[in-house]
């Protein structure tokens, strides 16, 4: 299974997101083609209802703690109740990498 449809597999059976976007940014780093070392997780879920911005990211990074020992160089989280996504209307695009020998466009 794809680091990807691990993590995907992973927040959808502990959180049952309402929505959920599992975007693989690898690209747009310095790494090999085909990696799978960076990404962008939008989750949007019930069960974060009542919490503060860092108990949801740290409920993500407690289920993904194997992935972010294990390959996941970089995970960017955007973490949002259902009306919190609908007042925000989606979230923005990632900005390329500005590291030393990033990928230019």
């Amino acid at each position: 299974m794809s680091m990807q449809s691990t993590i995907e597999h992973k927040v959808t059976e502990a959180l049952s997101p309402e929505h959920l976007e599992v975007v693989n940014e690898s690209y747009m780093h310095r790494v090999e083609p085909g990696s799978e070392t960076h990404f962008k997780l939008v989750v949007v879920s019930a069960a974060f209802e009542g919490q503060r911005l860092l108990a949801r990211h740290r409920t993500l990074n407690t289920l993904l703690a194997d992935e972010l020992a294990g390959g996941v160089h970089a995970l960017a989280l955007h973490t949002l109740t259902p009306a919190e996504w609908q007042q925000r209307g989606g979230v923005p695009d990632s900005p390329n990498c500005m590291g030393k020998g990033g990928v230019s466009a």
